[in-house]
């Protein structure tokens, strides 16, 4: 009956990694044998394990990724002019704790979303939030935002969040109210927040790619002021990943 009590009042406390380590230590004749202080240890040790874990999944879930990419499974293989140097440094997520950004160019297939999403479930996975978007469905929302009012929410949002994703950038003409929106965006952003920036396009065509001169420089500048470039060239890498059963491990790894 005590036990019953205890298990109760861990999880109405919301202590639900040490009732699981509890249950465990209860169920496992060798535990008796350790002193007070160790099977504590244990017990909040296990707790800070699922409380971390239970966040980054929250982290996570708010990211939504397009695909399932870490750092760690980044495919070097192919050449596509990826530098391994440039990646480690981005690992460690000190380019979002200086508010810098990443800026991803390269043609179709050649890697980009992987990229950009393994970038951002490792920001994840180090206590950042994160939010991955392609820019067609992005300036979907921005709109639907402004038209509905919830337009200045919905920035203060994205400012808080420490590092946003835009994918497929430019692949259609931007009008001028999505300019003045991704200008907002940016503005907010600069200096407090990181983005990401992924294009089939090379950073020399964006000006063009933009139209207005004077938006133009104004939103290359929040982009392009202390960025990370990764330029990639080559062909695609989606060719190497046919025949491969869907959830199988190596489906998980980039091109593998």
């Amino acid at each position: 009956m005590l036990r019953e009590q205890t298990f109760e009042k861990l999880n109405s406390l919301k202590l639900h990694g040490m009732a699981q380590a509890f249950e465990q230590q209860l169920n496992n004749p060798d535990s008796s044998e350790l002193g007070f202080e160790d099977r504590l240890a244990m017990l909040v040790e296990a707790q800070w394990l699922w409380r971390e874990n239970h966040a980054i999944k929250g982290r996570l879930r708010y990211a939504a990724l397009k695909v399932q990419a870490s750092i760690e499974n980044i495919n070097y293989r192919h050449a596509r002019q990826l530098e391994r140097s440039m990646i480690q440094s981005l690992a460690s997520c000190d380019w979002i704790r200086q508010h810098h950004n990443v800026v991803i160019s390269g043609p179709s297939g050649i890697g980009k979303t992987y990229i950009c999403c393994a970038l951002l479930e490792k920001a994840c996975r180090e206590g950042f939030s994160a939010r991955y978007v392609s820019a067609p469905k992005f300036f979907r929302h921005l709109a639907i935002a402004y038209a509905d009012g919830s337009f200045d929410r919905m920035l203060k949002k994205l400012a808080r969040t420490d590092v946003i994703a835009i994918d497929d950038w430019g692949l259609t003409p931007l009008t001028d109210m999505q300019k003045q929106h991704l200008l907002e965006v940016l503005d907010d952003r600069c200096g407090s927040r990181s983005t990401v920036v992924a294009s089939q396009f090379v950073i020399d065509k964006w000006h063009d790619l933009i139209g207005s001169p004077t938006l133009a420089d104004a939103i290359m500048e929040r982009v392009l002021s202390n960025s990370y470039r990764i330029d990639l060239k080559g062909e695609t890498i989606r060719p190497v990943r046919k025949g491969l059963k869907p959830g199988s491990q190596s489906d998980r790894k980039e091109g593998a």
